[in-house]
C-alpha cells in the first residue's frame, strides 16, 4: 500500500515537472519571437522578465551552435533538449504511475 502511494506521488510529481517544461517552452517560444522584433521596448517589467528566464538557458546552446548567416539557430537546439526532457518526464511518469496501479 505504501509502495502504491509513493509510486502515485513520483508519478504525479513528474507531471508536474512535464507541465513546468511546457510552461518553459512557451515562454522560449516568447522570446524567440521578441528576437524578430529589435525595436520592442525590453523595459517592460513582462518582457524583460520573460529575457531574464530563458536567455541563460538559451546561452547554453548559443555556445554550441554560432549564427549563420545572422539567425540565430541555437534555440531550435534549446527546443529540442526541451522536448526530449517532457518526453522522459511523461514517459516515467506513466512507467510510475503504472507501477501504482499494478499494471
Amino acid at each position: 500500500m505504501e509502495t502504491a502511494v509513493l509510486t502515485s506521488g513520483i508519478a504525479y510529481v513528474l507531471g508536474v515537472l512535464a507541465f513546468a517544461v511546457n510552461i518553459y517552452s512557451l515562454v522560449l517560444f516568447v522570446r524567440v519571437l521578441l528576437s524578430w522584433f529589435p525595436n520592442v521596448d525590453l523595459s517592460n517589467p513582462i518582457l524583460s522578465g520573460v529575457v531574464s528566464i530563458s536567455d541563460p538557458y538559451l546561452n547554453m546552446f548559443r555556445g554550441v551552435i554560432p549564427p549563420l548567416g545572422g539567425f540565430d539557430l541555437s534555440a531550435i537546439l534549446a527546443f529540442v533538449a526541451l522536448n526530449l526532457l517532457r518526453s522522459l518526464l511523461l514517459q516515467s511518469s506513466a512507467q510510475f504511475n503504472g507501477l501504482s496501479l499494478g499494471v
